[in-house]
């Protein structure tokens, strides 16, 4: 019984580090980042099985949404795409109540380029997946207590946060984001001399 209570402990704190609830505080550094274009597609997305419904269209519209809502915030100097592709989903239907109620999953793929240099950052896509927040909804099993849409629209909220994570993480460890030192065309012209 202690391990249930400590793992639900647990769930609720990585949890709180999803959502939206950062959106009102200032974004997290990372670097001289601008996000110029959010394409997402999802047209090979594989809808798991004890799951509700969502059209193409649905996936794609939330998935935009939540990125351009986080990374609007981001004013950079340098131009960012993201290529986006929606491999599966769960919607969790009603279920079992308490230790079996189905969980919404959202499993995507992110691809990241940089416009000035014209290439992929990462050579693999990264594979991102997120669970629904975790809370007394979740409990119960949100397939009781959300609509559909609600839970997608929590599922988008969470992926844009794990990009965001991931970009932070990259940007730490690679300087993604980082621009190059600029040359100065003065300083580094030759010395004339007559």
């Amino acid at each position: 019984m202690m391990r249930l209570v400590v793992g639900l402990v647990m769930m609720a704190l990585l949890a709180a580090c999803g959502g939206v609830s950062d959106l009102k505080d200032p974004p997290v550094p990372l670097g001289d980042f601008r996000l110029e274009h959010n394409v997402v597609v999802a047209s090979k997305v594989q809808t798991l099985p004890i799951s509700r419904a969502a059209s193409e269209e649905e996936l794609v519209a939330a998935v935009q949404g939540a990125i351009a809502e986080r990374f609007g915030r981001y004013q950079g100097s340098s131009d960012y795409h993201f290529g986006v592709s929606i491999e599966a989903y769960i919607l969790a239907a009603p279920g079992v109540p308490v230790l079996l109620a189905p969980k919404s999953t959202l499993i995507l793929n992110l691809t990241v380029y940089d416009d000035a240099a014209g290439k992929k950052l990462n050579d693999e896509p990264e594979q991102i997946t997120v669970l629904e927040t975790f809370g007394s909804e979740s409990i119960i099993g949100t397939g009781y207590t959300m609509t559909a849409e609600e839970q997608l629209t929590e599922l988008s909220r969470n992926a844009a946060k794990a990009i965001e994570r991931y970009l932070v993480r990259q940007q730490e460890l690679e300087g993604w984001f980082t621009p190059e030192p600029s040359v100065d065309v003065a300083d580094a012209a030759p010395a004339v001399s007559n």
